[in-house]
């Protein structure tokens, strides 16, 4: 088995922020990433310290979202300089990793 290095990157949101939509369509249409997940939190607060929660009482949906990609470093330094234009401060979270390539 080969391992490659690739960097991963981690974006929080809020559904309340609409900015889903636009960051799927430039990772998957324009920058063509290897790969995306996005997960909804039940629960979570950022730098406002705003909680958001999902109750039965809560009918409007302003869930935690986390938006989950890697690909390669050079790959990944090009996208994230596209994404700091559309993504508020503090909301980006990268590291390096390693992927099995199955070879």
């Amino acid at each position: 088995m080969t391992i490659n290095n690739v960097t991963m990157v981690r974006i929080y949101l809020t559904e309340g922020e609409h900015q889903f939509q636009r960051l799927m369509e430039l990772l998957h249409d324009e920058e063509k990433v290897r790969g995306v997940t996005t997960f909804r939190g039940i629960a979570g607060f950022g730098q406002s310290g705003e909680m958001h929660s999902s109750t039965l009482l809560d009918m409007s949906l302003n869930l935690p979202l986390v938006l989950e990609f890697f690909d390669e470093p050079e790959k990944v330094a090009k996208v994230l300089e596209h994404l700091n234009t559309l993504v508020k401060p503090g909301q980006i979270v990268s590291w390096p990793a390693v992927v099995n390539s199955g070879e």
